[in-house]
């Protein structure tokens, strides 16, 4: 019987998904838990490899049993947790058709790039943080339209790839500013005096980002007792748009596209490039015309439909 398993993995402690002769995977991870737990030798195939670092959500793959599950489908999922890393979780299991393949029947796979333009000790592990000063991601979602539909993607490839066919189909790719949850949920870093401080200059007096920055630094109020009260709030950084992803969707992907694709909309929001240069790219140009791939920590493959 054919089963199909959906789970997520981290990919920090791995070399990719795909089983490596002597380095670890998330392929060659699971395949050891399930053998284990079943008792029996098992062969996993995955919805496609991931690069070295590069994490997934809602991670398709498929193993074959010469019976049923010797247990129902929670305890099943309770029992190959117990035994997986922490970087690895399966949410769920169901039986399969027998001609179901968990790469060769997807229609559309998703991946999602994270990036932050502010530095973010909560973001670091899974997210770049982007440093080149006023991208214009106007710009960047305008070179995405170049990449929509069927064309060869020679140009984003790795060189050294095996794949028969550079060709591939996009249906969507855009950028898109988002609220991390750690501030949606605990607020934007910020200064709040309160009424104990008064005001530096007296009753309705405007202050200045300097001025904030002398009350912060110092340990008293500035002006004693007797001052009407004000409560003065400094944000310690606009996050307005401080935050990106970029979703990429097609129905299949070229080893290390999604990062060099990334890299060249880079050059496009630094002013490096022209929009249609995405386009120009992919007409005619080579990975050497491209921009260079971004770290793939940052990149998730989070959805893959059949």
């Amino acid at each position: 019987m054919r089963y199909i398993l959906c789970l997520s993995y981290n990919g920090r402690d791995f070399c990719g998904w795909q089983t490596q002769p002597s380095a670890p995977s998330v392929q060659g991870a699971l395949e050891t838990a399930l053998s284990r737990l079943l008792g029996c030798p098992v062969a996993v195939t995955g919805a496609g490899r991931t690069d070295t670092s590069v994490h997934a959500s809602g991670y398709i793959a498929h193993f074959d049993l010469s019976g049923p599950l010797p247990f129902p489908a929670g305890d099943f999922c309770y029992k190959v947790n117990a035994i997986l890393p922490r970087s690895v979780v399966v949410h769920s299991i169901l039986p399969a058709r027998d001609d179901f393949h968990a790469r060769f029947s997807a229609r559309k796979r998703s991946y999602t790039y994270f990036l932050h333009r502010v530095k973010d000790p909560f973001l670091d592990a899974f997210s770049w943080q982007c440093g080149y000063p006023g991208l214009d991601f106007g710009a960047m979602n305008e070179a995405c339209h170049f990449l929509l539909g069927t064309h060869s993607f020679t140009c984003f490839e790795k060189t050294g790839g095996n794949a028969k066919t550079s060709r591939c189909t996009v249906h969507e790719a855009f950028w898109k500013p988002y609220t991390p949850s750690h501030i949606a949920i605990l607020g934007s870093p910020r200064l709040v005096l309160g009424d104990a401080w008064g005001t530096a200059g007296g009753a309705g007096t405007e202050w200045t980002h300097a001025d904030y920055q002398t009350v912060a630094a110092s340990p008293f109020p500035q002006n004693g007792e007797g001052t009407s009260a004000k409560s003065l709030i400094h944000s310690a950084e606009t996050f307005e748009s401080k935050y990106w992803y970029f979703r990429i969707s097609a129905d299949r992907f070229l080893r290390n596209m999604v990062r060099a694709v990334v890299g060249s909309l880079i050059e496009v929001g630094r002013g490096k490039q022209r929009p249609e240069w995405i386009g120009e790219l992919v007409m005619d140009g080579t990975r050497s015309d491209a921009g260079e791939s971004v770290p793939g920590h940052a990149l998730f493959l989070n959805r893959v439909e059949y």
